[in-house]
């Protein structure tokens, strides 16, 4: 499989094997764990990496290990983001010291409407059916890890919400504006807390 990795309008094409997606993925995995303590993306400390977030993590390592030459952690970087993230042809790295600014471009789905859909890490909890309604506060406390917060994309701004069903995250269509895609966010999880709030078996 191939990813066009971008840094500073250079394009690196690498071809990562197939043996690397296959063996790779205990280490894939043990990355994963590390991750799961959180980790600090620039300036900010996330505690909950999402697997947007992972992968520009990886992005940012698999830059590190370009300018080192380290060709072994160069093809499993891009493997762990090829593994993790499906359907990834390229990835625009930042090289200004913001990782949350490196963008993740995805092959085009023909029923996207303008947005795309990014297999999500299993959720323990969120897609789960609950045995009783939910009060308010357990339906708040939901809605807000099945509506991710507004990151930033290159430019632009944009969110992302849970699908229960498929357990896949939706993200919302570029915005010009952070403020912009707060007011949209908050519409979305005005309505999943709705929905929450609602359910029962």
């Amino acid at each position: 499989m191939k990813l066009n990795f971008i840094v500073d309008e250079k394009t690196y094409l690498i071809d990562v094997s197939q043996d690397i997606l296959e063996n790779g993925e205990e280490f894939f995995q043990k990355m994963d764990r590390d991750m799961d303590r959180g980790w600090q993306m620039s300036r900010e400390f996330i505690e909950n990496p999402s697997r947007i977030n992972r992968c520009q993590i990886a992005a940012d390592k698999l830059l590190n290990s370009l300018s080192t030459g380290n060709e072994t952690m160069i093809m499993l970087m891009a493997g762990y983001i090829l593994k993790r993230l499906p359907g990834t042809t390229k990835v625009i790295v930042d090289t200004h010291g913001e990782m949350l600014n490196t963008e993740i471009i995805f092959e085009e789905k023909p029923d996207g409407a303008g947005m795309h859909q990014i297999p999500s890490v299993k959720q323990s909890t969120n897609a789960r059916q609950t045995s009783r309604a939910m009060t308010k506060m357990e339906a708040m406390e939901q809605a807000g890890k099945e509506v991710a917060k507004v990151y930033k994309v290159g430019k632009n701004y944009r969110y992302a919400v849970l699908n229960r069903d498929t357990g896949e995250w939706i993200e919302s269509p570029l915005m010009e504006s952070e403020k912009e895609a707060h007011e949209h966010r908050m519409k979305a999880f005005k309505q999943r807390f709705d929905e929450l709030l609602a359910s029962k078996d």
